[in-house]
Order: structure tokens, then sequence, then C-alpha cells
């Protein structure tokens, strides 16, 4: 649940850098970006390997290959900072070196979780990765009450664990969606290297937000986006490597050659999947600015149903019993977390209005003593 202490617990400085009406502006924005890159991203994905890509690394290597794109965000608030300021010594990046430290960690592990997420994609259906990386919100949640003390209503819990559990249905037929000419040794490894994308971004989500916390310094959108940066900088370095050990590099020419869709589509899907992606990670970074992480992992779970029926719709892909319960029980968890939400508002803002009066019948009383 996305509680007042977990809003004001962000950072006591950033309060400072983003009123309340800019906050709920940049929060909806966040959202639509994370939105798209969430949605598009794994049918993007997909779209290569379903036409004869099978290169693993240089798939990992997209989802963050893109972070040059940042810099379209970076450049406009640093020469409005400077023109408001006056100061023509301004700095464009106010990253310090601790932080770039802390966010060169979280890029590593996001270059592990690329290559993971990667994986499964390859071997499953995306409307059944999709429902697995759902089970992600109940890593992100425990992490998150382990690093950032992240609160929880009756409600939050509730939408955790149908979300997990509707997962978790998924794995009682793990043959039924096997996509055709796929070993059933390589579709239960793409299951399982979901479930570990799917944790190890559960703890990447509160990272970052840990790293708001411990920052120590003015903690704005741009250093936002800066940190966002370094994370994608650092996991593209890894996926390098690895492209570098495959010989992916070597191979790229060769399997756009013959790629179904045409050499040009070929390079035109690359180049669309790196943009794509960074939507989803610079709208992440935003949404755990303005909110949390809890938050941020709520949305990609959301997102869930629009994927998997996007899939179904574009790729002829099955759908089972298996993934109509899942569904169900995820929309449920959606629900009940929204009611939550919204409960908590209507609660908080009666507890306003009583703050607000009190002082005046205390007033009133006065004068009525005198």
């Amino acid at each position: 649940m996305v509680n007042e202490e977990a809003k004001t617990n962000v950072s006591p400085q950033e309060t400072q850098a983003l009123g309340p009406y800019m906050r709920k502006i940049l929060l909806i924005i966040s959202c639509v970006v994370l939105s798209i890159g969430n949605c598009g991203g794994p049918l993007i994905m997909r779209l290569y390997f379903i036409h004869g890509g099978e290169r693993i690394w240089l798939s990992s290597w997209l989802l963050t290959a893109g972070w040059p794109l940042i810099l379209i965000v970076l450049i406009p608030t640093f020469y409005h900072r400077r023109a408001t300021t006056g100061n023509s010594t301004t700095k464009m990046f106010n990253i310090k070196p601790r932080l770039i430290l802390a966010s060169a960690v979280i890029g590593i592990l996001t270059g592990a979780d690329n290559y993971l997420y990667s994986y499964g994609v390859a071997k499953l259906p995306v409307s059944t990765s999709s429902l697995v990386i759902a089970s992600q919100l109940a890593f992100t949640a425990g992490f998150a009450y382990l690093l950032v003390k992240q609160k929880f209503s009756s409600y939050s819990i509730n939408a955790i664990v149908l979300l997990t559990i509707g997962s978790g249905v998924l794995a009682l037929h793990t043959n039924g969606d096997r996509p055709e000419g796929e070993s059933q040794r390589e579709y239960i490894t793409g299951f399982v290297m979901t479930v570990g994308a799917a944790a190890l971004y559960g703890l990447i989500l509160p990272s970052i937000e840990l790293i708001y916390l411990k920052a120590k310094q003015v903690v704005d959108f741009p250093l936002v986006m800066e940190i966002q940066m370094v994370i994608c900088l650092f996991a593209t370095l890894l996926s390098t490597v690895g492209m570098l050990i495959n010989n992916d590099f070597k191979a790229i020419p060769r399997e756009a050659r013959n790629f179904d869709l045409g050499e040009t589509k070929y390079y035109i899907i690359m180049v669309f999947s790196g943009i794509i992606w960074q939507f989803f990670f610079i709208g992440a970074g935003g949404v755990i600015f303005c909110a949390s992480s809890l938050l941020s992992g709520i949305i990609i779970s959301v997102l869930l149903p629009v994927t998997e029926v996007l899939a179904v719709i574009f790729y002829q892909e099955k759908f089972q019993a298996e993934k109509g319960v899942a569904l169900v029980l995820s929309l449920w968890g959606f629900v009940s977390y929204f009611y939550g939400e919204i409960k908590h508002s209507r609660k908080a803002e009666k507890n306003r209005a009583a703050e607000m009066e009190l002082p005046l019948n205390q007033v009133a009383r006065g004068f009525i003593s005198v």
C-alpha cells in the first residue's frame, strides 16, 4: 500500500524539489511511459524470437541499450535549471560517486535479470511469461518490507497473495502451451528462468527506492534519471560482455539475412526494441520517485492482462483454462489493491478535514466563553 509514510520517506530533500501538484503530474506521465514499455517490450521481443531470432544475450542487451535516450530528458532540464538559477557554471550531472557506485551494483543485477527474462521470453509464449512475471509483485513486497520498511494494509496483502497464486496456477499445466518444436526441458527451463527474473527484479525495485532514501543529496527528477542512466549503462556493459563471449556481434549480420521478415525489418525491430524497453525503465524509475517501489510493481502487474490479450490477438497464442484462472485471480488482486487505496485516500481526507475543523471549534468556544 502506498501510505503517507512511504511517500514522505522517499527523501526530505525531494519534497522541497517537487510540489504535490507536480508530483501527481509526473506520476501520471511515468505511469503512461511505464505502460508503453511494459506492454510493448515483451511483444516486440517475442516478435524477434518467433521469426528466427536466437540470440539471448542480444535480446538482454537491447533491454537497456537505449540508455542514451535518457539524455533527451536530462539536456532540457539542465538548460532550464541553468536559466532559472542564472548560474553558467551549473553542472549537467549532479550524481555523486557513492550514488554512481550503488547504481552500478544495481545495474549489474539488472543485466543479470535481463538475461533471465530474455531466456524466458525466448522459450515461453508472451501470455505465459507475462503471467509468471506477475509473481515479481510478491518479491517486491517482501523486499520492500525489508529494505524500505514498506507498510501494508489487508487489501494490499490480499492483492499480493492473489497475484502470486495466479502465477503459480500456470505451473499446474506446463506443457499445454509449449511452442511447437520446443522440448519439455527447454520449456521448464524457460519457466524457471522467468521466475528467477521476477524474483531478482523484485529485489531491484526496492533497492532503487533505497538509493533515493540514502542519497544524502537533493533527490529531484533529473537525479532520478541520472541514477537510471547509470543503472542501464552497467546493465548494458554486462550484456555486452556476454555478447562478446557468445560471438553475438559477429552473428548479427548472418541472423539478419536469414530473418523471416527480412533484413530491414530485423534492424527496425532491434531499434524499436531498445526504445520501447527504455520507456519501461524510465517509467519505473519515475513511479518509484513519485510514490514507491511497491506501486511500481503493482502497475507492472496491472498491465499483465493487456499484454496477455495483445499476445493472443497478434501471435495467436493459446489461452487455456489455467491462464483464464490466473487472469481472474490477477484482476481480483488488482481490484483489491486499488479499492484499498481508495479507502485509504478517503480516510486521509476525512482526517485532514477533522484537523482543520478542530482549531475553528476551539476559536468558537473561546468567543462563547468571552
